[in-house]
């Protein structure tokens, strides 16, 4: 089996040093190219071809998302991964906006960096769980969110709506059927029929789609 081949792109050597070091504890991960800004990840991407860039969020001349948008369009075979060290939806929406496939918190990397190049170069998407729940605490609280109707997007019943904002919300199917008084498997084949007509995966999937379409 083949080496992942890696780019690390980040404008403070410490951090990229430490980024190398983690990646270098599990085999078959190979770093092929270190940036020290986003124009220099996009020339090296370019040229390389890598199966993973992981970006800095906040580089000079050109930030991660701003990159990773060129990054992808030069190799679109390069699985993008940010890490930043800011909790926010902006940060978020940002990310997800540019085609990033994870988004990493600096202060998580060392438990959860492997897992999340692991998982994009599957093919998947990885977010760690505290950026996720900061982006839903940062929405006002108080009844479901329910997503702004899209006439673009395929039908969801009223019901399914109430079910995808408590989704958002970080409600589990047993949390949503308590809350709706309904069994937990109605709830599931809520949360089965949501993910299948908006083609969710993931939740990532969720995320974009609430973040992309809620009225606050």
């Amino acid at each position: 089996m083949n080496a992942l081949r890696l780019l690390i792109a980040d404008d403070h050597m410490l951090i990229r040093r430490g980024v190398r070091d983690l990646l270098a504890t599990r085999p078959g991960l190979e770093i092929v190219g270190e940036a020290c800004s986003g124009a220099e990840a996009v020339e090296l991407a370019t040229s390389l071809q890598p199966d993973i860039a992981i970006l800095d969020y906040s580089m000079p001349q050109m930030n991660g998302p701003q990159a990773a948008r060129l990054i992808r369009k030069a190799s679109p075979a390069t699985g993008v991964i940010v890490l930043t060290m800011h909790e926010s939806e902006m940060v978020m929406q940002d990310v997800l906006q540019s085609g990033a496939r994870g988004l990493v918190l600096k202060s998580d990397a060392d438990r959860v960096l492997l897992n999340a190049v692991e998982t994009v170069a599957a093919n998947g998407t990885f977010f760690t769980q505290h950026v996720v729940e900061s982006a839903i605490d940062a929405w006002p609280t108080g009844t479901a969110r329910q997503p702004a109707r899209d006439p673009f997007e395929p039908s969801l019943t009223e019901r399914e709506r109430e079910v995808l904002g408590l989704l958002a919300d970080g409600l589990s199917n047993k949390q949503v059927a308590e809350r709706l008084h309904i069994s937990v498997r109605t709830a599931e084949s809520h949360r089965i029929n949501i993910n299948r007509k908006l083609g969710f995966q993931s939740v990532a999937d969720l995320v974009r789609y609430v973040l992309r379409t809620t009225a606050i």
